[in-house]
């Protein structure tokens, strides 16, 4: 696998492996399917955190336990949308909102894995490359994740929130390249969240009796 880690072409200056190239596509397959609440959306997951676990193996140990964590998740996903195909009428999960507790046990999950996350990388350096911003990133695509398992339209705000750090620190760090990746799923993230917004919507619209469904 050591072709993974190797120069696929070079960008704005910037060295791009074939692991980030491949990662960072099939990530943004995965989101695209996501909006279209495919099942497929999970094994593309899947495939991007196995392509980046595998380049990561033996020498970043903190990078490759991440995409674990990112796997063990999108399985998850996987086993949860295959229960809750067709509750939808076009044969899809069906979508909705959060209720607010379960808004308060995300944002508290979230606030507390950032800074569990964050304790543990500063306690080993040598797993991340900014405790802070890097444990933020992690637990909030983690968390997206999991919202996106349950089919909660929050899934998207999440994910608005990690590009929201994401997007800037790739930029400052020189990475042009990722950059200009996060501001295409953040693109993706707005049309996502629109159309999840509107079917969660319909779904919750009550049917008149006597008229069609």
């Amino acid at each position: 696998m050591n072709w993974l880690n190797s120069e696929a072409f070079t960008l704005f200056g910037q060295h791009i492996l074939w692991s980030d190239m491949i990662g960072n596509l099939f990530g943004l397959a995965a989101l695209a399917l996501g909006w279209r609440r495919s099942l497929w959306t999970w094994p593309v997951q899947f495939l991007a955190g196995l392509i980046l676990f595998a380049a990561f193996f033996g020498h970043l140990t903190g990078s490759a336990g991440k995409q674990a964590v990112v796997m063990a998740v999108a399985l998850y996903g996987w086993w949860q949308w295959n229960r809750g195909r067709g509750q939808a009428q076009d044969g899809h999960i069906a979508v909705r909102f959060a209720t607010w507790r379960e808004r308060a046990a995300l944002a508290a999950a979230a606030a507390a894995g950032t800074v569990a996350v964050a304790l543990l990388f500063k306690a080993y350096p040598t797993l991340s490359w900014d405790p802070w911003p890097d444990a933020y990133i992690f637990v909030g695509t983690i968390v997206a994740m999991y919202a996106q398992a349950r089919g909660m339209v929050e899934f998207w705000f999440a994910w608005l929130l990690v590009d929201l750090v994401g997007v800037p620190l790739t930029f400052a760090n020189g990475y042009a390249f990722s950059g200009f990746v996060y501001v295409i799923y953040g693109a993706l993230v707005l049309w996502g969240l629109r159309d999840w917004w509107l079917r969660s919507r319909e779904a919750a619209r009550p049917v008149l009796e006597g008229a069609p469904a």
